[in-house]
C-alpha cells in the first residue's frame, strides 16, 4: 500500500513516478524498501495515465453508497438496529477511498 501512496503522491506533486522516487519516499518514511515491489509498480503504471483512473475510480465509487441508503427499512423496532447496520457498512465502503481522497483534496 505504501508504495501506491508513494506514486500518487508523486503524482500529485508532478513528478515523474520512478522506482529511485518510490523508494526514497518509502524509505523517507521509515519504512523498509523491497525494490523489487518499487520496480513492479513501475512496471504496472507504465503507460497508466493515473488522474482518469483516480476520475473512474472515484465515479466507481459514488453510486455504490445509493444501494446502501435505498435498502433503509421502514420505521420499526428493529429499525435502530438496521440503521446501525447501514451506517457501518457506509463507513467501511467510504475508508476504502478514504486515502485516496485525503491526498487529492
Amino acid at each position: 500500500m505504501e508504495y501506491i501512496y508513494a506514486a500518487l503522491l508523486l503524482h500529485s506533486a508532478e513528478k515523474e513516478v520512478t522506482e529511485e522516487a518510490i523508494t526514497a519516499i518509502v524509505a523517507a518514511a521509515g519504512i523498509e524498501v523491497d525494490t523489487v515491489r518499487a520496480k513492479a509498480l513501475v512496471s504496472a503504471l507504465e503507460g497508466v495515465d493515473i488522474k482518469e483512473a483516480i476520475e473512474k475510480a472515484a465515479i466507481t465509487a459514488a453510486p455504490a453508497a445509493a444501494p446502501v441508503a435505498a435498502a433503509a427499512p421502514a420505521v420499526s423496532e428493529e429499525a435502530p438496529a438496521a440503521e446501525d447496520k447501514v451506517a457501518e457498512e457506509e463507513k467501511a465502503e467510504e475508508s476504502g477511498m478514504e486515502g485516496l481522497g485525503a491526498l487529492f483534496g
